[in-house]
């Protein structure tokens, strides 16, 4: 099975606002990952940009796409010296997939300066086991886990206390991670969290999934970018049909790369009952 080269595979094609792009089975989960949409979109947004710096991202999931060709179209809602709003559609067949914006700013600001983010106290990637070496049946998971690494921290039970906390990694890293693609790379893996940390509470096989209605992301420190980034999600709640979560991207040195969050949509599993049968021997 193919594995996925994440800077070849998020690259949109074109200029002047209108780009094009063939979304790669490689990150195929439920259809093309939503994670991996969206460092299409920011990428898109980032080529149009004047200004260097990533500073926040935010899309919404519009419908699940199709393994062809799809259109970027970016528009620029405000240019600063210092702030650059964009938006962008992914268009499939004149339906959007996703609508994204951006904000970018100018490098090295001044401003207020602080640090409070929570210390590092997890074992780091090189002391776990991935997922694997921990499952037998981990060559049946989605096209998407040939594509990446990840090694969990604690045990992988269900139910449990709903929270994840995973080492990631491109099993084909990028070569070089200047400030747009580890933006693109943050995104891609913060997208990942949320459902794993909804789900855990919940034993498998699942009545209900929860594909992201969106995702929000803020970068706080694209310089530090090791070639595993840890993700911290939690869902505290689940009610009415929609969960919250929230979500961070931590460096190998302890850095807080980016914060965000998203809600999640439950629908109905439509293998609930097949998953089932399986699960009792029927």
């Amino acid at each position: 099975m193919e594995i996925g080269d994440f800077e070849r595979d998020t690259r949109p094609v074109g200029g002047d606002a209108r780009y094009v792009v063939t979304l790669s089975r490689a990150w195929d989960v439920w259809g093309p990952n939503g994670g991996y949409v969206a460092a299409i979109a920011l990428r898109a947004m980032a080529a149009e940009a004047r200004l260097p710096r990533p500073g926040a991202f935010h899309c919404q999931f519009l419908k699940a796409g199709r393994f062809e060709l799809a259109q970027v179209l970016v528009e620029r809602l405000r240019a600063g010296k210092r702030s650059e709003a964009l938006r962008a559609r992914i268009v499939q067949d004149g339906e959007d997939l996703v609508a994204a914006s951006l904000w970018m700013t100018a490098d090295a600001m001044d401003g207020l300066e602080h640090d409070h983010a929570q210390p590092f106290t997890v074992p780091g990637p090189r002391e776990l086991k991935s997922f694997a070496e921990l499952y037998d049946n981990y060559a049946s998971w989605y096209p998407y886990w040939r594509s990446v690494e990840a090694r969990p921290v604690g045990e992988e039970v269900s139910p449990s206390a709903p929270q994840w906390c995973t080492w990631l990694r491109l099993a084909s890293p990028v070569a070089e991670l200047e400030p747009v693609l580890a933006a693109a790379r943050t995104v891609f893996w913060m997208d990942l969290g949320p459902w794993n940390a909804a789900a855990r509470p919940h034993p498998h096989p699942r009545r209900y999934l929860g594909p992201n209605l969106d995702l929000h992301v803020q970068f706080h420190d694209l310089s530090r970018q090791d070639e595993w980034t840890l993700i911290e999600s939690e869902a505290p709640l689940a009610r009415d049909g929609l969960i919250g979560t929230t979500v961070r991207a931590i460096s190998e040195t302890g850095s807080l790369i980016a914060s965000g969050g998203s809600m999640l949509f439950c629908r109905r599993n439509p293998l609930y009952e097949e998953q089932l049968r399986q699960m009792r021997g029927e």
